[in-house]
């Protein structure tokens, strides 16, 4: 018995139907994310438990010596710490500090609302202010994610041109390119520069080179002016510009500094690129775990299934042009046209994937839209062409991805139509 139209190339799509590839690529994340979590917790917690345990024996050994030397019961001094952590809690020190709620402090608290970093060491106190920070957050924080989205497309368009450029130079030594090469129509008569995009690679080493770099910068300011040592001023800047923000160092909290205003301007626009160029450089990374991700996921495909290896095998065999096939074919074809009223019944009986007639309507339409985006191309206004009408709005991706689709040599159309073309004659 013939197999059904399309069983042998979509096997692996009916045996996966339920999982696809998009979330069988969010199930292989969620579980590799668990596992690194699991990791880290194991990490963690041989490294600081014993630190932990020891400190709070220090502490206990601590209490009772107070309490035995000054003659304060337990109780009470125990009362006494709670009230001191409540004044903590609310922002006094034993020492003197800047206000916390003064425009300075505030603007300096919203900003660390709107970036989610959230170091914790000023929080509203009263219930109306509570309120208005749910509002306030809202909106702040979907807008600031907006302007880190945009801040991440005009640095990838940045690095790309600068990179095309050296590209082009690089070729212009090698005597690739004519002297006398323009940008513009020419582009499409040289077959080195087209369809050239920066590799994800090369991106992700360029902003991690210029997020340590300003990190190093930054925790050499920390250290002058806040008295921390270096390895502190580095932690406090991944913590900080990560947008993790655990509070435990907080910079501009003193009072007074030397050179104050230089000092605050220079802090807001450490912590301002900083987060913008580690929110680009997550990204970017995310891009690379994904293509891991692609990777794994091709090893558990079903071309492994002896079954499913066979067929594809006899498919491409009854396929291919051998010796003596032609003439065989012709009397295969010549015998089906006396027996069938029409093509598209005798290739249905027949199993045929598709006739010549129906490969020839559907070439001549992707020629089509192949001059459209040439053209389009060459104008300097591409557009995207739909194809695949099964795709909805979202199949570009959403946020981050959808502003690096296209841009980066693994995010390109072209490199995912010929991914996709590997799946369809699986």
């Amino acid at each position: 018995m013939m197999p059904p139209r399309g069983a042998v190339g979509s096997c692996r799509r009916r045996r996966l139907a339920p999982l696809n590839e998009d979330n069988g690529r969010f199930l292989l994340l969620a579980a590799l994310i668990a596992a690194y979590l699991s990791a880290g917790a194991t990490v963690f917690s041989a490294l600081e438990s014993p630190s932990e345990a020891a400190a709070q024996l220090r502490w206990n050994r601590t209490l009772h010596n107070f309490s035995r030397i000054f003659n304060i019961s337990l109780p009470e001094l125990r009362a006494f710490l709670r009230s001191y952590e409540a004044a903590m809690a609310a922002g006094i020190r034993v020492d003197a500090l800047r206000p916390r709620w003064d425009f300075p402090g505030a603007f300096y608290f919203v900003g660390t609302v709107v970036s989610t970093i959230g170091f914790g060491m000023t929080t509203p106190a009263t219930v109306a202010g509570k309120v208005f920070l749910i509002i306030y957050g809202l909106f702040g924080c979907a807008g600031t994610i907006l302007f880190f989205n945009l801040f991440l497309e005009r640095i990838i368009s940045l690095l790309a041109f600068i990179m095309k450029a050296c590209y082009e130079r690089q070729l212009r030594r090698s005597g690739l390119l004519p002297p006398n090469f323009r940008k513009g129509p020419a582009v499409s008569g040289v077959g080195s520069l087209v369809g050239w995009k920066p590799s994800v690679y090369h991106v992700m080493l360029i902003l991690g080179i210029f997020a340590v770099a300003l990190s190093c910068c930054a925790s050499a300011m920390y250290t002058a002016v806040e008295g921390w040592n270096y390895v502190d001023s580095l932690y406090y800047c991944f913590v900080t510009f990560s947008t993790i923000g655990f509070g435990d160092l907080v910079s501009n909290q003193n009072a007074v500094y030397q050179h104050q205003g230089l000092y605050r301007f220079g802090n807001f626009m450490f912590i301002l690129m900083g987060v913008c160029c580690i929110y680009s450089l997550f990204n970017v990374i995310s891009i690379v775990i994904k293509q891991i991700l692609n990777w794994v996921l091709k090893k558990f495909e079903c071309r492994c299934c002896p079954k499913c290896h066979k067929s594809s095998t006899r498919l491409s065999r009854r396929n291919a042009i051998t010796p003596g096939a032609r003439l065989r074919r012709h009397n295969v074809a010549r015998d089906a046209d006396g027996q069938y009223d029409s093509d598209t019944e005798g290739r249905r009986l027949s199993g045929e994937m598709i006739s010549m007639r129906e490969l020839t309507a559907s070439s001549k339409v992707s020629l089509a839209i192949l001059q459209k985006q040439l053209s389009e191309t060459a104008n300097g206004y591409p557009r995207n062409v739909c194809i695949n009408t099964r795709q909805n709005g979202f199949s570009a991706g959403v946020g981050a991805l959808a502003i690096m689709n296209n841009r980066l040599a693994e995010t390109s159309d072209s490199r995912q139509s010929r991914y996709q073309q590997y799946l369809d004659t699986d």
